[in-house]
């Protein structure tokens, strides 16, 4: 904050502006003090730092679970268009079998089961049913790769 001197030619600053140069250093002054207090507050750069954190890994957790339903998508259509006809047919049999009897079994369960367990098991059900895809194309593969194996080790 320099001010003109007299002999310079220039005329002496007048008392507003030298209380407009007194408000503009106190604003300077001020933002000066924030931006130090803002660098000594550990806990909030910590905080800040951590929420960065979780919403880097909530992407990357997006990303690998994108590239796992694609995966799971392009097996079951590969293992789909390897498998023989016969093969699906006997699946897709297996599978309803399969529906059919747990569908029983729950039935069961559930008449018999005290109620903390009917109340995780339905937590457990409506997970599944949220990922409904993945773990019919996962069932689906690994249903078509045992029959498939159970057929080459009958010839």
């Amino acid at each position: 904050m320099s001010t003109p001197s007299k002999g310079d030619g220039e005329a002496a600053p007048t008392p507003e502006e030298l209380r407009e140069q007194v408000e503009h250093t106190r604003e300077e002054l001020g933002m000066t003090v924030e931006a130090l207090a803002a660098k000594a507050d550990v806990k909030a750069q910590a905080k800040e730092k951590a929420a960065e954190i979780k919403e880097q890994a909530a992407e990357k957790a997006a990303v690998v679970t994108d590239r796992i339903r694609e995966k799971t998508a392009q097996a079951a259509r590969l293992v789909k268009d390897k498998a023989p006809d016969p093969v699906l047919d006997k699946a897709a049999n297996a599978a309803a079998q399969v529906r059919e009897t747990a569908a029983r079994a729950g039935h069961l369960a559930a008449g018999r089961a005290p109620e903390p367990v009917r109340e995780k098991a339905g937590s457990a059900v409506t997970m599944a049913k949220g990922k409904r895809v993945p773990l019919l194309a996962v069932v689906g593969a690994f249903t078509v790769l045992l029959l498939l194996r159970r057929g080459r080790r009958r010839r």
